[in-house]
């Protein structure tokens, strides 16, 4: 019962987020008037999808880790190494709900309402809600037995009780503290736990309000611009979720399937359209891999070549628009959506050229005769997939057509892949397969909005320690040369895409790269595309590189075996950062000409 009711609610909540928008558009272009409140209304929304997605994630199991090293160990050791994790996430869970509920009793006294009289605050109590729900589901995974989970609740009840009640918490404690939160994010704590607890300590010990870290956390989802990233992810899980991958790879196959090489075309042009909408690589190698593999292997390709292949075109896309990286680091770096859309082209193409041309490389030299472009199976390939072909322009369309803000772009983008794969298609039934995949789509979007939430707390308790401004001028004293700074940022970045992952790595490092590329004379736009082109790169290197694991469990391969395979395609894009860093107009030339 309670999980049909959270499908239920999780998918309401993304329904109104998509049509909210959308009337405004109409009513705009109709009477010229709007819904009052709709925005706000839509960032509430927001909020609503994004922590009741992360308790479905916590539900089903599947909050993102940044370590695997707890699915290696066995017996008596994987029972205690899950004990101990939950525990210490049990523990984060209780303080991030603690400090929620003292932020919503704050907003409460305010009195704000978002429109029609509702008060903010009964959009804000999903927060402890949220929280509740995800601290009692990691309670229930530390342990099969009750008295090990009753004793998990009541060290975080301890904790928290001492937190309510101010205790004090000194150097060597708040050490201790965050010592353990890191050792279990090495043994594969939820991400949220590492970067949430983290922060949770370190506001403890300096005395400060713990309640500033839900309050970052609100601030952050309902964000004008950052519906945006679950309503275009929906629009790339209703494509991947329907008929769309086999009608594009039908299409990609006849234009370009009889070439030599031309199945590595067709894997890489096919993942970075799907990544560029999902938002998620992992999506598009579960999604297409079962298609692409026998594509790959029937046209000659070793095993070893089809994997990494294919672990390295499903972290392309990301730069592509309306890709969520590109989305995410506009609004954490403040500047604009539609400038960063822009300066994402020309090197997100660049990246799938240079995969593609690396397949090619790999291709079989004789296979068989070359099949000749068979017109008819081409015309026909592309009627048949004509409607989601045109999803493309549609997005565009909205986002440079001045008639729609992104959020409607967004939601005109998400509307229009539902009627497609629903009404047009009919490979989704609308009641037993579109709750699903609304479903499916919170927990990704919820999962993501979880470890932002946290980590914006973490940034900003940086922020306060003057932390950016002590890198600027430590940076500034030993490195006096822009090249030099970029060659040792990219050094930097390719570390921290070994560590973090791209959504975390976003809140946290770009309010510190920001300032340092000023300092340089770096365009924020250009520091952008040199950022997430790293951050495309760690997605193929270990130990957090989730295409590996993706691609390992997509083809029940080992994580070695599938690093060896993409370790050709690391290198192919480390060419590619550095082309993109070295020069800039790659990146800043689209944007400048279209200003």
């Amino acid at each position: 019962m309670l999980r049909r009711a959270e499908n239920v609610v999780l998918a309401s909540a993304l329904t109104l987020m998509a049509l909210l928008p959308l009337a405004e558009i109409l009513l705009r272009a109709t009477f010229q008037v709007g819904i009052s409140g709709a925005a706000s209304f839509t960032q509430h929304c927001a909020l609503i999808a994004g922590m009741l997605g992360a308790a479905v994630a916590a539900r089903e199991g599947r909050l993102l880790s940044l370590s695997m090293l707890d699915t290696l160990l066995e017996g008596r050791c994987a029972l205690l190494a899950r004990l101990f994790t939950r525990t210490v996430a049990v523990i984060v869970g209780a303080l991030l709900c603690l400090a929620s509920v003292e932020f919503v009793l704050a907003e409460r006294a305010g009195g704000n309402v978002i429109a029609y009289g509702i008060p903010v605050w009964l959009g804000q109590a999903v927060l402890p809600l949220g929280f509740a729900l995800i601290t009692l589901r990691l309670a229930w995974a530390a342990a099969d037995s009750w008295p090990a989970r009753l004793a998990t609740l009541a060290l975080a009840a301890a904790v928290a009780a001492a937190a309510l009640n101010r205790l004090p918490l000194n150097n060597a404690m708040a050490i201790a503290a965050i010592s353990v939160v890191l050792v279990a994010a090495l043994l594969g704590s939820p991400v949220f736990t590492t970067l949430g607890g983290a922060a949770l300590f370190l506001f403890w010990n300096e005395g400060l309000p713990m309640a500033s870290i839900p309050l970052d956390h609100y601030r952050l989802v309902v964000n004008p611009s950052l519906p945006m990233i679950p309503l275009f992810t929906l629009a790339g899980y209703f494509l991947a979720e329907g008929g769309a991958p086999g009608r594009l790879i039908r299409v990609f196959d006849a234009l370009f399937g009889g070439l030599r090489g031309g199945a590595a075309i067709v894997t890489v042009v096919a993942c970075a359209f799907f990544t560029s909408f999902s938002g998620a690589s992992g999506v598009t190698i579960i999604a297409l891999g079962g298609m692409l593999m026998p594509l790959l292997l029937s046209a000659g390709y070793s095993q070893k070549s089809a994997l990494g292949l294919l672990a390295g075109a499903g972290s392309l896309g990301g730069l592509l628009p309306p890709g969520l990286p590109l989305v995410l680091y506009a609004i954490v770096a403040k500047i604009s959506i539609e400038e960063m859309f822009l300066a994402g082209i020309v090197p997100g193409l660049l990246m799938v050229t240079l995969i593609a041309l690396w397949g090619f490389s790999r291709a079989p030299r004789v296979v068989h005769a070359a099949r000749k472009l068979d017109w008819r199976e081409a015309r026909a390939a592309l009627l048949a997939a004509k409607w989601e072909l045109l999803l493309p322009p549609v997005a565009f369309l909205g986002l440079f057509g001045g008639f729609a803000t992104p959020v409607e772009a967004a939601a005109l983008t998400a509307v229009y892949a539902f009627i497609v794969e629903v009404l047009v298609y009919r490979d989704l039934g609308l009641r037993s397969d579109v709750p699903r995949v609304m479903a499916e789509c919170g927990l990704l979007v919820g999962g993501v909005l979880l470890i932002l939430g946290v980590a914006l707390g973490f940034t900003n308790y940086l922020v306060d320690a003057r932390i950016p401004e002590r890198a600027v001028d430590w940076v500034t004293g030993a490195i006096h040369s822009r090249w030099m700074f970029l060659l040792a940022l990219n050094l930097f970045l390719l570390v921290a895409g070994c560590l973090l992952d791209i959504f975390s790595a976003t809140v946290v490092l770009v309010p510190l790269m920001v300032p340092l590329g000023i300092a340089f004379g770096v365009d924020p736009i250009h520091l952008g595309i040199i950022f997430l082109t790293n951050m495309e790169l760690g997605y193929l290197t270990p130990p957090v590189g989730m295409n590996l694991f993706f691609t390992a469990y997509r083809f029940g391969k080992p994580l070695p075996e599938v690093f060896s395979a993409a370790l050709p395609a690391v290198g192919v894009l480390a060419i590619g950062v550095l082309l993109v860093t070295f020069v800039p107009w790659l990146a800043t030339g689209l944007p400048q000409f279209l200003r």
